[in-house]
């Protein structure tokens, strides 16, 4: 029986918002692994698993199907046609990273396991990734014609920009590969070099994720020093190198879905600090959070607090002292860090010395 065709796949996708689709063989991604490596060495990767725990694997698409003899890759847009409201509550608000205000993965997911279902339905294994370990989507997006590695290292799509999740149906059915590569087109623009709070990007489409805040801010440990005014009012992930892009801003409002329900660009830093873990976990549990445990993200929101918060606000002030005299020590650190911050912003806006917390 003879595989459904591309045109069949794209439009099952099609209807769970893919609005790009490629195609690409099953070979070792070659340059993605010496890439990998190569960073790891250096340490670049900052301690990040994902798909440098095992480059060997995540490279080899025969490892996720044995047989393989084709990728199809499909980028569904993560740019909503509205921003959502802020969230109730006192504040302040700590901002979150446009691609996880909803699971936007899981649309995409559905739409990869129906095309795959209907390539199996003809006697052809077809297995899906999306946000996988198991394979470097981008590098496969790349081979597959999506589009090309920007400076910031997001692929960036032509005529669309890189605010996309991607997503594969790696399969023992033969597609006709992409015949051509798509040419870097960011030139000698260095709008998000430039832009980066932390410096991270260090070459091009070369990022050091020991710097990079959307790493930093989901990592466990203590945010270094250097970063932690960087981190403004994030608590998870950082827009800023695609928010400059040209590309990206000019082109991406091209393609948009509707505001999903639920979407959350912000949430009130005081009550992650305030709530259980079980309130954390309903609202937040998508995100990677290292080892589930929220500790990293009342100890981002104590960032937040310091660099955004209201100074003189004797309610944060005291609720960070809470913190400052609990049991966990990296939070306490923080909560230190956060109030000698605080008095910080409050000398630099009256002109007096600030006070030892």
């Amino acid at each position: 029986m003879d595989a459904p065709s591309l045109a069949e796949i794209e439009e099952i996708l099609s209807r769970h918002g893919v609005t790009h689709v490629g195609v690409t063989t099953a070979d070792i991604l070659d340059r993605a692994r010496e890439a990998i490596l190569e960073r790891r060495e250096q340490g670049l990767h900052g301690g990040m698993g994902f798909t440098y725990r095992n480059p060997e694997r995540s490279t080899d698409p025969q490892r996720a199907v044995e047989g393989a003899k084709s990728i199809i890759v499909a980028a569904r847009p993560y740019l909503t046609d509205a921003d959502p409201p802020e969230p109730p509550g006192r504040g302040p608000h700590a901002r979150v990273g446009r691609y996880a205000w909803v699971d936007h993965y899981a649309p995409l997911r559905v739409g990869l396991r129906e095309a795959g279902g209907l390539i199996k339905k003809a006697g052809y294994r077809a297995v899906s990734f999306a946000d996988d370990n198991s394979l470097v989507d981008r590098a496969v997006a790349e081979r597959a014609g999506l589009g090309w590695f920007g400076r910031n290292a997001n692929l960036l799509l032509p005529g669309a920009g890189s605010f996309f999740v991607l997503g594969s149906i790696v399969t023992t059915a033969e597609y006709p590969p992409a015949s051509a590569s798509v040419a870097d087109a960011c030139g000698t623009c260095t709008r998000c070099v430039d832009a980066c709070p932390t410096d991270a990007i260090v070459d091009r489409a070369v990022v050091d994720g020991r710097r990079c805040l959307s790493w930093v801010l989901q990592k466990a440990g203590a945010v270094p020093d250097e970063y932690r005014v960087a981190a403004g009012d994030r608590i998870y992930g950082c827009d800023d190198c695609q928010d400059v892009c040209p590309i990206s801003v000019r082109l991406g409002p091209r393609n948009t879905l509707p505001l999903p329900p639920g979407a959350m660009a912000s949430i009130d830093a005081s009550e992650v600090l305030e709530a259980s873990d079980e309130w954390i976990l309903e609202r937040c549990g998508r995100w990677y959070i290292a080892d589930r445990d929220v500790r990293w993200l009342r100890r981002n929101a104590l960032l937040v607090i310091a660099n955004t918060g209201e100074p003189g606000s004797a309610r944060l002030r005291a609720l960070v002292e809470r913190y400052r005299s609990g049991h966990d020590e990296i939070l306490a650190e923080h909560a230190e860090w956060a109030l000698s911050r605080l008095d910080e912003r409050r000398a630099h806006s009256s002109g007096t010395p600030p006070q030892t917390p």
